[in-house]
């Protein structure tokens, strides 16, 4: 369970891949394998405050200029999995979609033009030699991207309230084999009910994403700093797996009432989320 801190950095939830030391070529898996061991590893907390830091600075620092080589790590069955941060790679991936997230205006004052053309240049280079990068963690701020819930089943669902020295967290973790496996039935019982859109593409995006890692990997849903924008009661009746579950398997059958009622859930639930960004 999360530690508590001082200082705790809202509200980015995240999607992982864990793959095993088995996947990684040398001397990476070694680099892994000894790192697994340590007994002071960061946590996600710690990977967002690093990266808030080289924002502070006069010109902010958009990218880190060297990667990570830290990870998050578990085991399961025995075997060591590993999932790295890749704060660099991500950095620059964050960088391309922030045209999304604002307008001009206020992206410009946030990161001056001269910045992203740098750090977009830099990228560039950067692929050159690493044309197959991709990396082992998705993130989305204020909300859950409904298709990530796919990937789910209610049953993998892990909760716990948090107390004072501990904080709360909600996740979800599942085989790679299942993820891929509820991404394929999800993307037939859609295209059979709905014309193609933003839920349709997302997923997609996904499939096309996992589809890159180690058959045998972990795929983990982690709330991470959601759960302190969200009260407890709600927190602890969130089942939104299983109500995008029983959409998806209404569309199945055909019964739109039923898919419905499901989404009418979903929407209900995270509509107080919204709120509070739109709030911030």
């Amino acid at each position: 369970m999360p530690k508590v801190t001082s200082v705790i950095v809202p509200y980015t939830t995240y999607l992982r891949v864990y793959e095993p030391l088995a996947a990684f070529p040398e001397p990476e898996r070694d680099h892994w394998a000894r790192y697994a061991h340590r007994p002071d590893r960061p946590s996600y907390q710690d990977e967002l405050r690093r990266a808030l830091t080289d924002l502070v600075p006069t010109p902010p620092v958009p990218v880190p200029v060297h990667e990570s080589d830290d990870a998050f790590v578990l085991e399961s069955d025995g075997v060591v999995h590993v999932c790295p941060w890749r704060t660099r790679l991500r950095g620059w991936q964050a960088l391309g979609e922030l045209a999304e997230d604002f307008p001009p205006p206020v992206l410009d004052a946030l990161l001056p033009p001269v910045l992203r053309r740098q750090a977009a240049q830099d990228y560039e280079r950067w692929l050159t030699d690493h044309p197959d990068a991709r990396p082992w963690i998705r993130t989305a701020t204020w909300q859950v991207p409904i298709n990530w819930f796919v990937l789910f089943a209610d049953e993998e669902r892990e909760y716990a309230k948090g107390s004072a020295d501990e904080a709360p967290f909600l996740r979800y973790r599942t085989p790679m084999v299942q993820a891929r496996r509820r991404v394929a039935r999800g993307l037939r019982a859609l295209r059979d009910a709905v014309e193609e859109g933003p839920l349709i593409d997302g997923l997609v995006d996904v499939g096309r994403w996992l589809e890159e890692f180690h058959p045998r990997s972990l795929v983990e849903l982690d709330y991470g700093g959601l759960v302190h924008a969200l009260p407890a009661g709600a927190l602890e009746d969130d089942h939104s797996a299983a109500d995008v579950a029983e959409g998806i398997a209404a569309l199945r059958r055909g019964d739109d009432e039923g898919a419905g009622a499901a989404y009418g859930r979903l929407v209900d639930r995270w509509r107080s989320v919204r709120d509070l960004r739109s709030a911030n």
